[in-house]
């Protein structure tokens, strides 16, 4: 009822349109019409401060004289508006104006700028709902997961809030009388981000809420496909930048291709460069940045496991491994791409899965009722069919999915393969696409041994009722994973906790814990404050 709503009105308009207006006229308003920012239902993109197009670059002032590229809707490939990037000149300007905003923000006592940040979690919450409809209508995610990402980098202004009145570094003791030996953190100075489309907001305000607290400014990056997210995100918070009367260049934006993250990598002016994205391109990245001896933070690719053993609650299991592995349309680094069942559960385990599945309520994202929406872009497409060839190659059996579905937009049926041996190729590749690869295992260290072969590094979890197991799965033979979970999922990490993984995952932590240390610089400071030089060691030099 609702698409043919749409489609009346779109009639009627493009008739007007013929019967009123000059071809020339005509033909310009019906590309207007086309995007989904210009019809009713989507007027709340306004109070986000879109419009048909809209400036790619802020650095105090809102501008952007490069490429003009379209944002699309995955869930029906419609047009939602445009977006001038920047052209290198206007990154180079950003830069320049960025470090000039640091020199005002470095000399803010680290509380006040607590405080600038707790107002931008505040705009945050004022504004929840479209941006987590927007996060929604252009990522592609459920709208309960659209505001839940708002919701955490909400969460994380209010963790930065409290950080800001306790960084620092510890007063240690020293060997010689009338020595202080202290432990001081500075800034690094301009934090580059560089960030993926699958969360658009959130690892920004991971990044950026701590980033701010600890004294530096930040330029943001965000993914191609969803530049109108990162446009109103950096509204908000320049909003608050401007009301308090600070260079809005503290928080910079370029949106770019590769030519501005290149750019980024290699920019020496640029003290930490976080990339969040694939391992692929996060090598790329590291071996620039690394060329010239800067500071990175990587968070990339995931291969994650649940391991369900023999005295596991399946009550627990099964919701847990849906969620893991269909929730965001298997679109989460910490996605569940691999399901090892032990062999006295494996054939329940299966069959109540492939139950739930077939009980997945898959629809627009943005209708609350919906669980499961598409995918990002037409590739991923190619990529899940891509995938399911090779699987049923190397000896996969289909249990459930394994197509395309007959509808607008990216939407693709959620897989199950089963029969694979644990090491086939495709069992160890990541595809970002809704497969779950189900293994037999029959020892707890073949089921561990498993988990670690992979070369991704990021989030694991196992399901038991043995503590001693569970010690050993947290010990140093257990996970090699920098989330290691015990009975819940492998997604929906807590912004308390260090986020990140190990080996091709990158080894950065963002968030939580003492993730801060990334974002500052420590120098080690002795001071003499008696009338004596002696000398470290007992060392005589006269």
């Amino acid at each position: 009822t609702t698409l043919k709503l749409i489609f009346s009105i779109f009639r009627f308009f493009s008739l007007s349109l013929r019967t009123k207006l000059s071809p020339s006229v005509r033909a310009a308003a019906v590309n207007m019409s086309t995007l989904l920012v210009n019809r009713p239902q989507y007027s709340w993109l306004r109070e986000l401060g879109l419009g048909e197009d809209n400036d790619g670059v802020y650095n105090g002032c809102w501008g952007g004289q490069g490429q003009v590229v379209t944002s699309y809707c995955p869930a029906n490939n419609e047009p939602i508006a445009r977006v001038r990037q920047a052209t290198m000149a206007e990154y180079e300007e950003t830069v320049q104006k960025a470090q000039d905003a640091w020199k005002v923000w470095a000399d803010v006592p680290a509380p006040k700028r607590g405080e600038i940040v707790r107002q931008i979690g505040d705009a945050l919450r004022g504004k929840i709902k479209a941006l987590g409809s927007l996060v929604s209508l252009e990522m592609g995610k459920i709208y309960v997961e659209g505001v839940g990402e708002v919701q955490e980098y909400v969460d994380v202004c209010d963790y930065a809030v409290g950080l800001s009145r306790m960084i620092g570094g510890p007063i240690l003791p020293s060997e010689r009388p009338g020595h202080a030996l202290i432990e001081q953190w500075n800034p690094v100075g301009l934090v580059g981000i560089i960030t993926a489309f699958n969360f658009p907001v959130a690892v920004y305000g991971w990044n950026n809420a701590i980033a701010l607290i600890c004294g530096n400014v930040c330029l943001w990056k965000g993914a191609p496909t969803t530049p109108l997210t990162s446009v109103a995100v950096t509204r908000i918070v320049a909003e608050v930048l401007e009301r308090n009367h600070l260079p809005g260049a503290i928080c910079s934006m370029t949106c770019g291709g590769a030519d501005i993250g290149t750019a980024m990598a290699k920019d020496e002016r640029v003290g930490l460069l976080s990339f969040t994205g694939s391992t692929q391109v996060g090598k790329q990245v590291a071996m620039m940045v690394q060329e010239r001896f800067g500071r990175q933070l990587l968070e990339l690719g995931g291969n994650n496991a649940i391991i369900v053993f023999e005295d596991a609650d399946l009550n627990l299991v099964v919701p847990s491994a849906v969620f893991a592995s269909v929730g965001t349309a298997g679109q989460r680094c910490t996605t569940t791409r691999r399901l090892m069942l032990h062999e006295s559960v494996h054939d329940d385990v299966v069959e109540r899965i492939a139950k739930a599945y077939k009980q997945i309520r898959i629809g627009d994202p943005w209708d609350p009722n919906t669980l499961y929406g598409p995918l990002h872009t037409k590739q991923a497409v190619q990529q899940y069919l891509a995938a399911i060839d090779q699987a049923k190659q190397q000896g996969g059996t289909l249990v459930c999915g394994g197509k395309v579905m007959d509808r607008p937009g990216n939407y693709v049926e959620p897989t199950i393969i089963t029969g694979l041996p644990h090491d086939a190729p495709i069992v160890h590749t990541e595809t970002f696409v809704p497969i779950l690869y189900v293994l037999k295992f029959k020892t707890e260290d073949e089921a561990f041994a498993w988990n670690n072969e992979v070369k991704q590094g990021l989030s694991s979890s196992i399901f038991t009722k043995d503590m001693g197991r569970v010690f050993r799965w947290l010990g140093p033979k257990g996970s090699d994973c920098g989330i290691v979970n015990v009975n819940i999922p492998t997604s929906g990490a807590e912004i308390g906790g260090a986020f990140g993984g190990e080996k091709h995952t990158g080894g950065g932590r963002e968030s939580g814990s003492d993730s801060w240390k990334q974002y500052m610089r420590r120098s080690t400071c002795t001071i003499n404050y008696s009338k004596d030089l002696p000398l470290a060691q007992g060392i005589k030099f006269e």
